[in-house]
C-alpha cells in the first residue's frame, strides 16, 4: 500500500502524489525552447521531485534529449578548481549512465573527449561544452542543478557568467537548457552585490497545492483503501496548510497512519482536530527549518510580530533584505493587497509560540485569590466552558498585574497582551483536556483562537486597538468566521496600548450572532 511521503522525493509507486500536470507541461515547454530556468522555492515544497518528473517526461516524449542531474549540496567550502573537477566527475557519471540506459555507443572522438578533458575554471567548461556540442550531432543536453545554493562562493560569479555566455551563443548550443534549483534566488547568491551575471534567466514558480490538488491527493488514498475523508476535512487540510506540500502530506500521514482510525469509518473533523493538534506540537524537519530561519536574524522577531499584530499591514517589498529573506524561506508571502502575510496558519501558530516566553513570570496571578478549584471554576455543571467568566478573569488579571506586563521577558510591547492571552488559554485548555489552535483569516493583524472542548467550539478573535472603525470592523469579521464554523457566539479581545486607553466590556448582537467584546488596556509605563 502506498503512503503519504514527507521524507525526500516521492515516487508514484510508493507514495500518493499530486500530478502537477499543468506545471510540468509549462516547465517542459520552456526546456524545449532552450530556456535557462531558475526554480527557487523554500525547502520541502517538492522541487526535487518535480524536476525529476519533468526530465523523465521530457525524455519519454523525445529520447534525443540527454538529461543530466547534478547536485551541488556537497560542493560547499571547496576551492574553485576542486569544484570544477567534481562538476566534471558528476557530469561524466550521469552521461555514462544515460548511454548505458539508452544503449548509446559513443563515437571514438566523444570517448576521447570525455577521457582527456580536465575542467579547472569557467573557461575550460565553456570550451568543453563547445566541443561536446559538435560531437553530439542531433542530441541536446539538458542540465538540472539541484541544491545550487551549495556552490562555493568563489565560483558562483564566473560559473553564472559562463552559463550566460553559452545562452547568448548561436544555436545549436550546449547545454541546450539549464535548470537551477535552490532556495536562494540568483540575486541573493550574487555575493559581491554587482549586477547579476545571470540576467538571462527564466524564473519558474512552483506553487503550493491548490484545494483541488489536495483533494486529488487525498482521494487517491480513498480509492486505494476505501476510507473516505469528510469534505470539511479536505478543506481544513488545505486551509490550515495553505497547500504547503510537506504540511499537507504530514496532516494526511497523521490521519491515515498514526491516529489508528478504523478503515471502515470515515475521517471526520474530530479526527482532523486531533491530527492538527499533534502537528502543531511535534518536532519535524519542516517546523525545525521554520524556527531556525526566523531565529537567524534578531530583527526578524519585531518584523514578524508587526505583521501578526497590526491589520494595516507591512508592504511586501523584496528590496528590503529582511522581507526578501523571510519570503525566500517561505515564512511570509505577498498578500492580495501587496502586503506581507504569514505563509499559513500553522506557521503563524509556530511563530507566535517561538517568540512567546516559556515563563512570563505572571502565571501565579492568573487566578483570583478567592478561586475554589483553579481553572476548573470556569467549567459549567455539564462540563462546558464558561467563556464569559474565563475571559472576564483574564481582563481582571491584566488589571491586577498592571505595569508588570512590561516585565515579561523578551516580548515586543505590541505583542505582550496577545502572548499573555495565549499562555493563559493554553494553560486552561491543557488542564481541561481541550484543543486550541490559531485560525488566520488574512495572514496578518487579526488572529482567531479556536478552542475545541467537549465537542463544542469557542472562537476568540484578538486584535490591537487601531481606532473605533477598526474595532467595529473586527466584529463583522468575527461574524464571518462564526458563520464558517457554524458557531452562534464569539469573543472579541482587543488590546489597547495607547497612553490613554479605553476599557470596554460589552455584549452586542451582529447579524444575529452574540458577540462579547473586551477592550483591555495594556499598561505603558509604571506609575510613580
Amino acid at each position: 500500500m502506498r503512503r503519504f511521503g514527507t521524507q525526500g522525493p516521492v515516487y508514484p509507486e510508493k507514495h500518493y502524489v499530486v500530478s502537477r500536470a499543468t506545471e510540468l507541461d509549462d516547465f517542459i515547454t520552456r526546456i524545449k525552447d532552450g530556456r535557462y530556468i531558475v526554480i527557487f522555492a523554500p525547502r520541502q515544497t517538492g522541487k526535487t521531485t518535480f524536476f525529476r518528473w519533468a526530465l523523465d517526461k521530457l525524455t519519454t516524449q523525445n529520447p534525443s534529449y540527454l538529461t543530466i542531474r547534478l547536485d551541488f549540496q556537497v560542493m560547499r567550502d571547496i576551492s574553485e578548481d576542486i569544484f570544477y573537477q567534481r562538476l566534471y566527475q558528476m557530469f561524466c557519471r550521469e552521461l555514462k549512465e544515460i548511454f548505458e540506459k539508452c544503449e548509446i555507443v559513443p563515437s571514438s572522438d566523444l570517448t576521447l573527449l570525455l577521457e582527456n578533458t580536465q575542467l579547472s575554471d569557467s573557461f575550460s567548461m565553456i570550451t568543453f561544452f563547445q566541443q561536446l556540442s559538435r560531437l553530439l550531432r542531433n542530441r541536446k543536453i539538458v542540465i538540472i542543478i539541484d541544491e545550487f545554493d551549495g556552490i562555493p562562493t568563489n565560483a558562483v560569479s564566473d560559473f553564472l557568467y559562463a552559463l550566460r555566455h553559452t545562452y547568448l551563443s548561436d544555436e545549436p548550443r550546449c547545454p541546450h537548457s539549464v535548470g537551477i534549483v535552490g532556495v536562494k534566488n540568483i540575486v541573493q547568491l550574487n555575493y559581491d552585490r554587482s549586477i547579476s551575471p545571470f540576467n538571462v534567466q527564466d524564473e519558474f514558480f512552483l506553487p503550493n497545492f491548490t484545494l483541488g490538488q489536495v483533494r486529488e491527493l487525498l482521494e487517491q488514498y480513498t480509492e486505494e483503501v476505501g476510507q473516505a475523508f469528510e469534505s470539511e476535512v479536505i478543506e481544513a487540510v488545505h486551509k490550515q496548510s495553505a497547500g504547503q506540500p510537506f504540511l499537507v502530506n504530514r496532516l494526511a500521514q497523521i490521519l491515515t497512519d498514526e491516529l489508528e482510525i478504523p478503515k471502515t469509518k470515515p475521517i471526520t473533523m474530530d479526527h482532523f482536530t486531533q491530527a492538527h493538534n499533534k502537528l502543531l506540537h511535534e518536532r519535524n524537519t519542516n517546523i525545525d527549518h521554520l524556527i531556525t530561519n526566523i531565529r537567524r536574524n534578531p530583527r526578524f522577531e519585531s518584523l514578524l510580530m508587526r505583521i501578526t499584530a497590526f491589520d494595516d499591514g507591512l508592504p511586501f517589498n523584496l528590496r528590503d533584505d529582511q522581507i526578501s529573506e523571510l519570503a525566500t524561506f517561505g515564512v511570509i508571502k505577498q498578500g492580495k493587497d501587496d502586503m506581507c502575510e504569514i505563509a499559513n496558519s500553522i506557521y503563524f501558530y509556530c511563530i507566535i509560540q517561538t517568540f512567546k516566553p516559556t515563563i512570563n513570570g505572571l502565571e501565579q496571578e492568573y487566578l483570583p485569590e478567592d478561586t475554589q478549584d483553579g481553572f476548573r471554576d470556569y467549567l459549567s455543571e455539564n462540563g462546558n466552558i464558561n467563556m464569559h467568566e474565563l475571559l472576564d478573569n483574564f481582563r481582571d488579571f491584566i488589571a491586577r498585574v498592571g505595569f508588570r506586563v512590561l516585565q515579561v521577558p523578551d516580548t515586543p510591547q505590541e505583542s505582550v497582551g496577545r502572548h499573555l492571552l495565549l499562555a493563559y488559554l493554553e494553560q486552561f485548555v491543557l488542564l481541561v483536556g481541550g484543543f486550541m489552535h490559531i485560525e488566520v483569516q488574512t495572514g496578518r493583524g487579526r488572529m482567531d483562537i479556536l478552542i475545541t472542548h467537549n465537542r463544542r467550539k469557542y472562537v476568540v478573535e484578538t486584535k490591537v486597538w487601531r481606532g473605533e472603525v477598526s474595532f467595529q470592523k473586527g466584529k463583522r469579521q468575527l461574524v464571518s468566521y462564526l458563520k464558517s464554523e457554524c458557531a452562534n457566539e464569539g469573543y472579541y479581545v482587543v488590546f489597547d496600548h495607547r497612553t490613554n486607553p479605553v476599557h470596554i466590556t460589552e455584549n452586542s448582537t451582529v447579524e444575529g450572532f452574540d458577540i462579547r467584546s473586551y477592550v483591555i488596556p495594556v499598561m505603558q509605563q509604571k506609575h510613580t
